[in-house]
């Protein structure tokens, strides 16, 4: 809203209110917009063509499930879900891999309870070595 000081009326010092929307301002702020619309329109247009290939990506493999040894505190050994003992471990072992898996590259992960004795632990390992298992990994919790 404006204010008119002078008028032509002949008081000199009445003040007349202007009803008036004042839209220089709003007209201003459209014009730059508009330029900023003019200016960035052409840059989001890409003029070069270009015969792209289709984009159809052959799948991959699936990395193999790992597999895992767990020992319990009272002596008992299992792969994956299943039941084993020492003696049988690696024959165990390479009927849970399978044909296709060769067990020189093959990663075992050991979870062990906190309890278990060294000695118990120590052997698992080295009945790994001794049937060609020598990539293994030890699991332990996070406590992050």
């Amino acid at each position: 809203m404006g204010a008119k000081l002078s008028g032509s009326g002949g008081d000199r010092y009445r003040e007349e209110a202007n009803a008036e929307i004042n839209v220089t301002p709003f007209v201003d702020v459209m014009l730059v917009l508009l330029i900023i619309f003019m200016v960035a329109a052409p840059m989001a247009a890409v003029t070069v063509k270009v015969a792209l290939p289709p984009a159809v990506a052959k799948p991959g493999t699936n990395p193999p499930k790992p597999v895992y040894i767990s020992l319990q505190s009272n002596g008992r050994i299992f792969i994956q879900d299943r039941l084993s003992d020492l003696a049988t471990l690696g024959d165990d072992l390479r009927s849970q891999l399978g044909a296709t898996r060769n067990p020189t590259r093959e990663r075992i992960f050991i979870r062990a309870d906190k309890d278990v004795m060294y000695g118990d632990f120590m052997g698992v390992m080295n009945m790994l070595q001794d049937n060609g298992f020598y990539s293994v990994a030890l699991v332990g919790e996070d406590k992050s």
